[in-house]
């Protein structure tokens, strides 16, 4: 291996890695297979590309290109040289816009062509779900379909020219005619045209095998298209140049309703002659609610197209009229169909847990008959499925006759993939009946070329075979997929997991308690790797900034898949490589809500973190920043808290901090309040408690408002003002108690309430254990957290509720903390009492109204707001106080401790630079910016000089002006 290596150093300019993490990253795709391969290299050009195969072949080393790694199948997966397209041939390198023709290369992802193409009205047909990181040399090497296909075909009806290179180094230009056949391709064709003429289903979808056909005289002996779908076996792709489609300047879409997916199968092909842009199926069990659908247990989505909005809409309700459906929508706003767009693009990941939350697997991800078909197959396959005693929820393409599945098959037990190889068995021969494809989308890869002799016969696979070798002579290319295959039930990537529970921290409540099984929630559906920045996604950040795969929440995955299996990942909880890899995630939690199958990777960075440093020492930061609370209370404790900001400002004793710190020089350390949130309301309700009488807010709910670390010690004009707030709102207000108290108060918390002065005196302080936890100090967070679940007791036995301001404490509260102490019932107990600012507001004073504003707003929801809490309640206060506007998505970058921690500085501006900051500069002069964290304030300022504030402080200071007025 080290003369490989040394020998492709040489001759190639681009990335040669043959390090842990490269291999790590690439041992697997979405499919059930895992393969560890020898090195990856990023190829620059064509000429790279040359170079490696030459190489290569002089080792006798398999080489395997790869996109995006989306692949279902296995084919992007091998033991030799990966080639990775995404780093540098990732480009269009023209657009003929007359012509409707574009040239791009390999690496680029879908939707950067549909963004070049939007402008004149085209686009490329062909749209995977994953068409935000799916590449154009994966579509190709699948010939990739997607929704519209019943519209604009597969991607091999949109290719017209293809430049590839093969194993033995000829660079040919594939076309029609004959252009660019190897030697003693046409031979093999001419010599087999009645098995070429007879051999194949007449269906929209037949992926499976090579596409010998395409090179009959009746179909021009187009090479190019013959080359699509052979799965990197016969050349390899360095261009290409595709046809567009006119894109319709107006959409429709059509949501049927059906008793089940069985009603939704059989009308799907009875639609084709309305001429739609998709017929989609799926069923309830992939929808997460079904809230915006029509009545049923399935649905068709329907989408219709035409010049103008009047005409779509027209269209699709004929197809409503036509359709024999128990309920209808049809959806004409962008923003409404694309929301329930996202919901079918989702089932993909979706698809891969059971609603019972059990695991599920591809495998036969997308088999494919005649649409006419598509009911009575559907029928079948779920009485094999019931043979089996297998689970599977069906969806997909169903007017195109298009499955998709994913199904809980045991592939960790030698029963269990026993089973998985006879059903595979069966199934190939009931869709064999049913004249369908094997595969209809994903390709063959390993999952399904084991089983093509019974779609096609052994003469045909024989052909294939001798095919292969034309192209191919040395079988150095992607060996073991399409011919002579590698069989289904081997390489399978759970067989090199723990068979035990790992010991770990947090309880994995959804995975069973499992650190394994939480692992394996990432399937590589990478749906982390989008680059987009529009909408109220978070995921992934660090990827965004980077663009490199060990920063996406799948890379990390990968990473943490290759540490429990022991290769190449050897050194378990103490590997740099997943350390490092982990070092750029920022906690942000976003994929914990947008992944679709919820990766959590803030849980698994702190899980490794407290593992990785066990008995070691830490990094600085995590003493300085992960013990934050620590050191702010003895500042306040002492009142040192103007002598800390005074030497904060001299700049040498400022460089001296951080440098012990492990805080980057860029920052500016925030400023400790003189007075904290706790003092001012020690000294507000003393005199109130001896005043005659009782104030209007003493007949209210009462509700606990959470003194947080930042809110204590650092933004106490957050505290107050949501004190004025929910006073205004008629509520009562108490802070936690700094005693352990043996004796509950009396009453139930609405009817008596606790003393508020007795609640403060004390020693111990309530805390929600972030910063511990963000810095893998799980011990330390455990013990912080039992203690604060000491001193709550007293208020888990009442009714009141515990109001939050700072949303990363309020995720903690609501997440961490059951996690971390599950074996604690208080912990659950006080996760359930946790509300947010808005939601204290909707549900316990429904009747108050906010002041009026009436001002366009800016800002950044919070990453945890948007991942863990929500921020449906906040934007109906919102929009009560005539707050308007969206608030962007993304992440600030500051991330508590992230932001501040040495060697993140750029990473970190680079992310708010990604919408927060610009949102800022082009809102109106008018604009209320809002920012509810701590960190995203504190971003604003240091890098806009610009003041965010909490919309607690936006609606205190509204009312003290509407009083003045008064």
């Amino acid at each position: 291996m080290t003369d490989l290596e040394a020998d492709l150093r040489r001759v190639v300019r681009g990335e040669v890695g043959f390090d842990v993490t490269s291999r790590a990253l690439t041992t697997m795709d979405p499919s059930n297979y895992r393969r560890v391969p020898l090195g990856v290299v990023a190829p620059r050009d064509a000429d790279d590309v040359a170079a490696v195969l030459e190489v290569c072949r002089t080792h006798g080393v398999p080489v395997v290109p790869r996109g995006g790694g989306t692949s279902i199948a296995g084919q992007a997966t091998g033991t030799g040289v990966v080639l990775d397209f995404t780093r540098h041939m990732n480009r269009v390198l023209a657009l003929d816009p007359g012509a409707r023709t574009a040239v791009v290369q390999p690496g680029l992802v879908l939707d950067r062509l549909q963004d070049a193409a939007a402008p004149h009205g085209l686009r490329f047909g062909p749209d995977p779900s994953t068409h935000s990181r799916c590449t154009l040399g994966g579509m190709i090497g699948n010939n990739s379909c997607g929704a519209h296909s019943v519209a604009w075909g597969t991607t091999a009806d949109s290719v017209s020219e293809l430049d590839v290179v093969t194993a033995r180094g000829q660079r040919l230009r594939l076309g029609q005619d004959w252009a660019g056949a190897p030697a003693g391709l046409r031979e093999l064709v001419d010599g087999d045209l009645a098995r070429l003429r007879t051999g194949f289903p007449e269906l929209p979808r037949r992926i499976s095998g090579y596409a010998l056909d395409a090179l009959l005289p009746e179909h021009r002996a187009d090479v190019a298209r013959s080359f699509c779908g052979s799965e990197g076996t016969l050349g390899v792709l360095t261009e290409a140049v595709v046809r567009l489609v006119e894109a319709p300047p107006a959409r429709a879409l059509a949501v049927l309703g059906y008793v089940d997916e069985g009603a939704a199968a059989e009308a799907a092909a009875g639609l084709l002659v309305h001429r739609p842009l998709t017929v989609e199926g799926m069923a309830a069990d992939l929808v997460p609610s079904a809230a915006a659908l029509p009545r049923g247990g399935a649905w068709l989505f329907v989408e219709t197209g035409g010049s103008s909005g009047s005409e779509a809409r027209a269209r699709a309700e004929e197809i409503v009229r036509a359709a024999d459906v128990l309920d209808a929508h049809v959806v004409t706003d962008p923003a409404g169909q694309r929301a329930l767009w996202r919901i079918r693009e989702d089932a993909s990941g979706t698809a891969t847990r059971m609603p019972d939350g059990s695991e599920a697997w591809p495998g036969w991800e997308d088999c494919a008959v005649p649409p006419r078909r598509l009911g009575a197959y559907l029928r079948d396959f779920r009485e094999l499925l019931g043979a089996h005693g297998l689970r599977g929820t069906p969806y997909g393409h169903f007017g195109d006759g298009c499955i998709h599945v994913r199904i809980d098959f045991d592939l960790l037990t030698r029963a269990g993939i026993g089973r998985f190889r006879r059903f595979s068995e069966e199934l190939a021969e009931l869709v064999t009946a049913h004249g369908g494809s094997l595969s209809g989308e994903h390709g063959d890869g390993q999952a399904r070329a084991e089983l093509l002799p019974k779609m096609y016969g052994d003469e045909m696979v024989a052909l294939f075979e001798r095919a292969k070798a034309v192209w191919d002579p040395d079988d150095l290319l992607n060996p073991g997929m399409l011919v002579r295959p590698a069989p289904l039930d081997t390489n399978l990537r759970f067989s090199v997991l723990p068979r035990k529970p790992v010991d770990v921290a947090f309880g994995y409540p959804a995975d069973g308690g499992d650190f394994s099984a939480a692992v394996r929630r990432c399937v590589g559906v990478a749906k982390c790797r989008t680059t987009a920045s529009s909408g109220p996604a978070v995921m992934c950040p660090s990827f965004r900034v980077t663009g490199e795969e060990a920063h996406s929440t799948r890379g990390r995955a990968r990473l943490l898949h290759e540490m429990l299996a022991g290769e190449p990942v050897t050194d378990g909880w103490r590997s740099t490589e997943v350390r490092d890899a982990l070092d750029l995630c920022l906690s942000c939690k976003g994929c914990r809500s947008d992944c679709p199958v919820g990766v959590d990777m803030a849980t698994y960075k702190a899980e490794f973190l407290h593992h990785h440093y066990a008995g070691r020492r830490r990094p600085a930061s995590h003493h300085s920043m992960g013990r934050l609370p620590e050191w702010l209370r003895r500042v306040d404790r002492v009142r040192a808290a103007a002598v800390v900001n005074a030497l904060a400002a001299v700049r040498p004793f400022a460089a001296l901090a951080k440098r012990l710190g492990g805080i980057t020089p860029e920052r500016r350390i925030p400023k400790v309040a003189t007075e904290t949130f706790s003092r001012w309301w020690d000294g507000r309700i003393a005199p109130a408690r001896d005043a005659p009488g009782r104030s209007a807010s003493d007949t209210g709910d009462l509700v606990i408002l959470w003194p947080d670390t930042f809110t204590e010690h650092l933004s106490p004009s957050v505290g107050q003002a949501a004190v004025r707030v929910l006073e205004a709102a008629g509520l009562r207000v108490a802070l936690p108690p700094t005693v352990h108290l043996e004796k509950a108060p009396v009453g139930d918390g609405r009817t008596v309430a606790l003393d508020p002065v007795s609640l403060l005196r004390g020693r111990g302080r309530v805390c929600c254990g972030l910063t511990y936890v963000s810095t893998g100090q799980l011990d330390r967070a455990r013990t912080v957290l039992r203690r604060t679940l000491d001193l709550m007791t007293p208020v888990l036995d009442t009714r009141a509720p515990v109001v939050v301001l700072e949303p990363s404490c309020a995720a903690a509260l609501r997440t961490d903390l059951p996690e971390l102490l599950h074996d604690d019932p208080r912990a659950a107990r006080l996760a359930s009492r946790v509300l947010t600012f808005a939601e204290a507001l909707e549900r316990l004073a429904p009747d108050w109204r906010p002041p009026a504003l009436n001002r366009p707003v800016v800002g950044q929801t919070h990453c945890h707001q948007h991942a863990v809490l929500g921020d449906t309640t906040d934007r109906r206060l919102r929009e009560a106080a005539g707050l308007t506007g969206d608030l962007s998505g993304g992440c600030c970058g500051l991330a508590g401790n992230f932001g501040f921690e040495k060697g993140h500085f750029e990473v970190s501006r680079a992310c708010a630079e990604e919408q927060l900051l610009p949102s800022v500069r082009q809102a109106p002069r008018d604009a209320v910016v809002l920012a509810d964290g701590f960190s995203c304030r504190t971003q604003l300022e240091q890098l806009a000089g610009v003041r965010g504030r909490h919309l607690a402080e936006v609606l205190a200071e509204a009312l003290g002006a509407s009083r003045e007025s008064r």
